[in-house]
């Protein structure tokens, strides 16, 4: 399979995503704010706005890193604060409850602790669960809402793991795919100049690791474009699959539906 531009073997590529965000663990957020010059705090505003979420669900956050879209769900489906009420427990069922519940994961520790930590320090009680999103410990049917923002491209098997989100998901229920995409042609030029040039040496500057995001550049190009990753979404069991392109197409928001 591909890591970046380089093949490596299935086995290996999770080890290899997991040494360059465990690299840039500590200075995720701040690259996150030089790299799209916050433009990626509108991008997580407009998915949470056409989430639909309401009080008393169960949101799944896959990939969710630091936390970003975690808080802003648990903000609107608990209320006061906590979403880890009695029947919470992953491989457990029961109600949503008045208080309803998000649930944090991400295959490396590093992101997810400062996640964890950061929504701690917001005074917001989420349940951190580290696993592989093509393997999610959680038992059919039952979140009303999952979401992947900007983790999906780095999955070494993007169809099972859609298709483990198709399957926790309750009838009714959506998927939301946050990623980076295909640009708008005429701007592909400026933008691979950006990305191959500008980008690593920021992350020089400010995380000591150019290579991490000379690898974040590639991974972009291997994703998969708007078309492709909603034939995926419908593969995987997903109905009406759209799109939203945002920045003209650096980022497109995915959302499919579950019936």
């Amino acid at each position: 399979t591909h890591f970046g531009y380089q093949t490596v073997r299935e086995q290996d590529k999770a080890a290899k995503v997991r040494e360059v965000f465990s690299s840039v663990a500590q200075k995720y957020d701040v690259m996150n704010d030089l790299m799209s010059l916050g433009l990626h705090r509108a991008w997580k505003a407009f998915a949470i706005a056409q989430s639909g979420v309401r009080p008393g669900q169960r949101v799944l956050d896959v990939a969710g890193g630091t936390g970003d879209l975690a808080r802003a769900f648990a903000k609107r489906v608990a209320p006061d604060g906590n979403s880890s009420n009695q029947d919470a427990g992953a491989g457990r069922d029961g109600s949503a409850g008045k208080t309803g519940q998000v649930w944090l994961t991400d295959i490396n520790g590093a992101m997810l602790g400062a996640g964890r930590d950061r929504l701690l320090d917001d005074g917001l009680d989420v349940p951190a669960v580290q696993c592989n999103a093509e393997h999610l410990p959680f038992p059919d049917s039952y979140f009303d809402l999952v979401t992947v923002a900007f983790g999906l491209r780095n999955m070494t098997h993007k169809d099972a793991a859609l298709t483990e989100m198709w399957r926790v998901i309750k009838p009714g229920g959506r998927l939301l795919v946050l990623e980076f995409s295909k640009v708008w042609a005429p701007l592909k030029a400026p933008y691979d100049l950006y990305s191959f040039n500008l980008l690593p040496w920021l992350g020089k500057q400010v995380a000591d690791d150019d290579a991490s995001y000379r690898y974040l550049a590639e991974s972009i190009r291997m994703h998969p474009d708007q078309d492709s990753l909603k034939n995926m979404m419908q593969d995987a069991g997903f109905d009406r699959v759209d799109y939203f392109n945002l920045a003209a197409g650096v980022v497109a928001l995915h959302r499919g539906f579950k019936y």
